[in-house]
Formats: C-alpha cells, structure tokens, sequence
C-alpha cells in the first residue's frame, strides 16, 4: 500500500500533467492552493477527480456541465470559485 506522502506527491504530478495548459493551470493550481492539509477523503476524492477527462473536470468548474454527485460538495465549491488559477503573463 502506498503511503499518503507517496500519494499526495504523485496526485500532485498528475493534477500539473493533464496535456493542457488550462487543465495543468486549473487543476494542479487548484492541488497547489488546497492540498495542504487534506485528509485522506480529501486526496482520495482528487485521485478520483484525476480519473475523470479534463474537458468534464473544467465544465464541472467553470458551471456549465453539473457536478456529479460524486464531486460535489465543498472542494468541488472551492474548485469553482476559481481563485486559485495564477496564469503567467
């Protein structure tokens, strides 16, 4: 079984390797701005949203698909909040 370091690392990497800049931007940013502290519900509940496809994940966040049952509730709030997407100029 992997350890919870182990995990938070490689969700981390996954949440900044989606393919696109915009995902890379919209999820790693968000695993940047809220990680810390997260409990193993809270990683568990973002591994799972990693298996989802990106296009679905920023519909989700942006409002304008609705959020399975299975995402919502309060990351999937402060994921939609969108505050945390610090795009360099």
């Amino acid at each position: 079984m992997t350890d919870f370091s182990t995990r938070l690392a490689r969700a981390k990497f996954r949440g900044w390797h989606r393919g696109t800049r915009e995902a890379d931007f919209m999820i790693g940013g968000f695993f940047d701005r809220y990680a810390t502290g997260w409990s193993e519900t809270e990683l568990a509940w973002f591994e799972a949203l990693l298996d989802e496809d990106d296009v679905d994940i920023m519909a989700w966040a942006l409002g304008t698909q609705p959020v399975p049952d299975s995402f919502a509730g309060a990351l999937m709030d402060a994921m939609r909040k969108l505050d945390y997407v610090d795009i360099p100029r």
